[in-house]
C-alpha cells in the first residue's frame, strides 16, 4: 500500500508542486493521474520511488517511510518499483534482450557485469518478460530497428524483469500514435490484472485514462481535486481538474 499523508513538495526555486496531498493506493490498483502540465502529476509519482524528496508530510510504501531510507536500503526499496518514461530510456545500439537484462545488473557480481555474462535463469526471465508484452520474436533485434510502440514494450519488459510490486509510468504513451498508444495501455492493463502489480500512470490522454484505469486521480495546482472511479468522472469533474482547458490535455 502507498500512503500519502499531508505531503508537500517544494522545489529549490520556491515552486510548490504538491500541496497537502493525502491519499492511499492499494496493492493491485490501476490508477491514472490526470491534470494540466505543471499540475504536479510527475512530481507525485516520482516521490514514490524517491526520485524527488517530499518536503513535508509523510509518505509510506508497504509501511516503510520512504524519506527515511538511505544507501543500500534505498536501492533495495527501489528494486520493487519499476519506472517507465516517455523517452523509453533504452540503449538503442544493442539488442532487445540486453536492454531487458539491464534490470538484472544491480543483483550481479561485478565480473558478470563487465563481461556481460548473465546466468541462465536471468536470461530465461528476460525472455519470459518479452513474451508477456508480445515481442519475444524481437529478442535479438537491435532496439533502433523497432517502432516506438515496440520500444516502449521493451521498456515495460525490462521493468517486469525486476519482478516489481509497483510500476510507475510517466507519460508512457505521449509520443505514440493513437493506435499504438491503445496497444501499450492494453499491455499495462493486462499486466496489472494478471500479475496484480500496482500501476500508476501519469497521462495526458483523458480518454485513455478513463478507458483503462480503475481509478482516476485529478490534480490541479498541486492539489488533489478528484479521486474516484473512472466511471464517475463527469464533465464537471474534468472542468474542475482542467479549469476549462481540457483541450490542452489531449
Amino acid at each position: 500500500m502507498i500512503v500519502f499523508e499531508h505531503v508537500d513538495k517544494t522545489y529549490a526555486n520556491g515552486y510548490k508542486a504538491l500541496k497537502d496531498v493525502s491519499l492511499s493506493i492499494e496493492q493491485g490498483e490501476f490508477v491514472a493521474i490526470i491534470g494540466l502540465s505543471g499540475a504536479g502529476k510527475s512530481t507525485l509519482i516520482r516521490t514514490i520511488n524517491r526520485m524527488h524528496d517530499i518536503t513535508a508530510g509523510k509518505l509510506t510504501v508497504d509501511g516503510v517511510e520512504v524519506n527515511s531510507l538511505r544507501g543500500k536500503a534505498l536501492q533495495k526499496f527501489r528494486r520493487n518499483i519499476g519506472m517507465i518514461f516517455q523517452s523509453f530510456n533504452l540503449v538503442t545500439r544493442t539488442t532487445v534482450i540486453k536492454n531487458v537484462l539491464a534490470a538484472k545488473v544491480p543483483e550481479l557480481p561485478l565480473w558478470r557485469v563487465i563481461f556481460g555474462i548473465f546466468p541462465e535463469k536471468d536470461c530465461l526471465e528476460a525472455l519470459e518478460a518479452l513474451d508477456k508484452v508480445g515481442i519475444l520474436d524481437k529478442a535479438y533485434t537491435r532496439v533502433d530497428q523497432l517502432s516506438g510502440g515496440q520500444q516502449q514494450r521493451v521498456a515495460l519488459a525490462r521493468t517486469l524483469a525486476q519482478n516489481p510490486g509497483i510500476i510507475l509510468a510517466d507519460e508512457p504513451v505521449a509520443s505514440l500514435d493513437p493506435v499504438t498508444a491503445k496497444q501499450v495501455m492494453q499491455d499495462f492493463k493486462r499486466i496489472n490484472q494478471e500479475l496484480k502489480i500496482s500501476v500508476l500512470i501519469n497521462i495526458h490522454h483523458v480518454d485513455l485514462a478513463l478507458q483503462y484505469a480503475d481509478r482516476v486521480i485529478g490534480i490541479s495546482g498541486g492539489k488533489i481535486v478528484y479521486d474516484g472511479s473512472a466511471e464517475s468522472v463527469t464533465k464537471d469533474v474534468l472542468d474542475e481538474i482542467y479549469g476549462g482547458k481540457l483541450e490542452e490535455a489531449v
